[in-house]
């Protein structure tokens, strides 16, 4: 695989339980969510580790475990609020970064091919990753500046509006990527499961239904 010019950055909080997909609880425990969180968390890394970059980064509140896997630097998230370090994330880098989350486990090439292809940054200044509950999963940036995301209110129904719309009033010109869903809600990780069936999550989404069950 041939490195492209993009540093890949994944935003994630070690899976702690009661720190993590705490939306998930109930119907699940906090340890059941931070499995489910560890796993979604996996199967995001282990994609990452295919995709062509220059440099692949977890930006983690917390510290590392066994889910991740080799190849990946690991770096400290700054403090504040989410758009402060998703800031301080994009201050570390020098040249073009994509940003993603650990809440899209379904994730796969094809969803960051359009940014992460030879030609990705030829036409664009900025790519945006929609997700469905109004907030967005990817955001990357030719030229990083943290001032793009400072300030923007986030896990609101209108953040990835007003993040796009931050965007083009700077003048940049932004791709759209795929509109994915962010597992937030136990709805949301059924659907998630469904579309990515091979997965850790998926395989830990149905073991921990089937020991609910008996």
């Amino acid at each position: 695989m041939t490195p492209g010019p993009t540093t890949l950055l994944v935003l994630a909080k070690e899976p702690v339980p009661g720190r993590v997909k705490t939306r998930l609880t109930p119907p699940f425990t906090p340890d059941e969510a931070a499995e489910l969180a560890a796993a979604s968390l996996a199967d995001t890394l282990r994609q990452v580790r295919t995709l062509p970059a220059r440099r692949r980064i977890l930006v983690l509140d917390g510290r590392p475990g066994p889910w991740l896997p080799p190849g990946i630097e690991v770096r400290p998230q700054c403090a504040g609020g989410l758009d402060e370090r998703i800031a301080g994330a994009f201050a570390e880098c020098t040249g073009p970064a994509l940003l993603i989350g650990m809440d899209t486990p379904q994730l796969t090439a094809a969803h960051l091919a359009p940014a992460l292809s030879p030609g990705g940054w030829d036409e664009c200044d900025a790519w945006f990753g929609p997700a469905e509950d109004g907030g967005f999963w990817a955001l990357g940036l030719a030229e990083p500046r943290p001032e793009l995301v400072l300030g923007i209110p986030m896990s609101l129904p209108h953040t990835g509006g007003v993040q796009r719309a931050r965007l083009t009033d700077a003048g940049l010109t932004v791709g759209d990527l795929p509109e994915l869903r962010d597992v937030d809600e136990a709805d949301d990780a059924w659907h998630v499961a469904q579309a990515a069936p091979h997965g850790e999550f998926a395989a830990t989404l149905a073991r921990l239904t089937r020991t609910a069950v008996g």
